[in-house]
């Protein structure tokens, strides 16, 4: 069996974003930027996981022809945003079954009373829980799964997926005392990174979302340049200048939303971004913040579009990955049904 003591698991990483809805400026400067450097220093997974993606009624995900292209256009955004498939394994997570086998294992591992604590499942099906999918209920069950059926020993997730990590933690050391077996790694969250949680564009105190229904809230990776200058001069801000240090950002959320993307799309810190601009009108800062987005983002747009213009390059990538994925799937999920005794 592959089984092995806690150091000797190999330093592995997964991650995935779901297609539904346009990826934005939160999902690259909090999650794909580190993806990228993340290759240089770890084996990397990043999957499309589109079995998440149906958790959700038919009428926000789109159907099927909506999902397959919503898959594709993902994919292109991965690669273009410097996710190199040759480094990684890139693939869509419904691709490999094993996903799922390993999801109704866990489900027999984990335990209601920790499902019922997940703030997001709440969050998510509103005041009519019962009107909800199993699957969303489940969907943290499965994105334990997703990361331990890899081995995965370091996942970078955002302020809001440390619960479901967490309970991914827990099922894997309740799995391991079950069997009284060192099988599962203690899965490490990584958060790294100046704009680990960039807010909207609209309300600094909410996250930067898809779901969105302002469409002005987001930068999407799709934006023309002409958008992306646009939504960044009508971002909503207070009456006062911006402030010489950082600690006058305090209370500000709009002002500190705005402050931290220019740093993570300059790669500097937030001091170093008010020692340039502190003192001035909002109206300047965001003309240079809409012109350094734009510099940033354009390139990935275009590349995105020279992808998707090549849909057997977009399959051949997406073929490739789920068979690397799944030559590492495959024998822990063999080993897992050994450990548990099934025939």
């Amino acid at each position: 069996m592959s089984q092995s003591s806690g150091s000797q698991f190999k330093d592995r990483v997964l991650s995935g974003m779901q297609p539904t809805g346009n990826l934005h400026l939160g999902n690259y400067l909090g999650a794909m930027l580190n993806w990228v450097k993340m290759q240089d220093t770890h084996e990397t997974l990043y999957c499309v996981v589109d079995l998440h993606a149906i958790t959700q009624p038919v009428s926000v995900w789109g159907g099927p022809d909506i999902l397959r292209k919503s898959i594709r256009d993902v994919t292109a955004a991965y690669i273009a945003a410097g996710i190199n498939p040759k480094k990684s394994i890139l693939f869509n997570q419904s691709r490999v079954h094993e996903h799922a086998e390993l999801t109704w294992v866990f489900n027999c591992v984990a335990r209601l009373g920790w499902l019922d604590r997940m703030t997001q499942f709440k969050e998510k099906a509103g005041k009519d829980k019962e009107r909800a999918s199993v699957g969303l209920y489940d969907y943290p069950v499965l994105m334990a799964a997703d990361i331990l059926i890899y081995h995965a020993t370091h996942v970078p997730v955002g302020e809001d997926q440390k619960q479901h990590l967490e309970l991914c933690r827990d099922i894997a050391i309740k799995f391991n005392n079950d069997f009284g077996i060192e099988f599962f790694p203690i899965t490490e969250p990584v958060i790294m990174g100046p704009a680990t949680r960039v807010m909207s564009l609209r309300d600094g105190t909410k996250k930067m979302s898809k779901s969105d229904p302002s469409d002005l809230s987001r930068i999407n990776l799709t934006d023309s340049p002409d958008d992306i200058a646009r939504k960044i001069r009508k971002a909503k801000t207070d009456a006062d200048g911006l402030p010489s240090e950082a600690k006058g950002l305090e209370g500000r959320p709009e002002a500190e939303n705005l402050v931290g993307i220019y740093a993570a799309l300059e790669g500097i810190s937030a001091a170093e971004v008010l020692k340039q601009f502190g003192g001035g009108q909002f109206s300047s800062f965001k003309t240079a913040l809409g012109d350094l987005a734009v510099t940033k983002l354009s390139p990935i747009t275009a590349e995105m579009n020279k992808l998707l213009a090549d849909q057997a390059y977009i399959e051949g990538v997406l073929t490739d990955g789920a068979a690397r994925a799944q030559a590492i799937a495959a024998p822990i999920m063999q080993d897992v049904k050994k450990i548990v005794g099934f025939l």
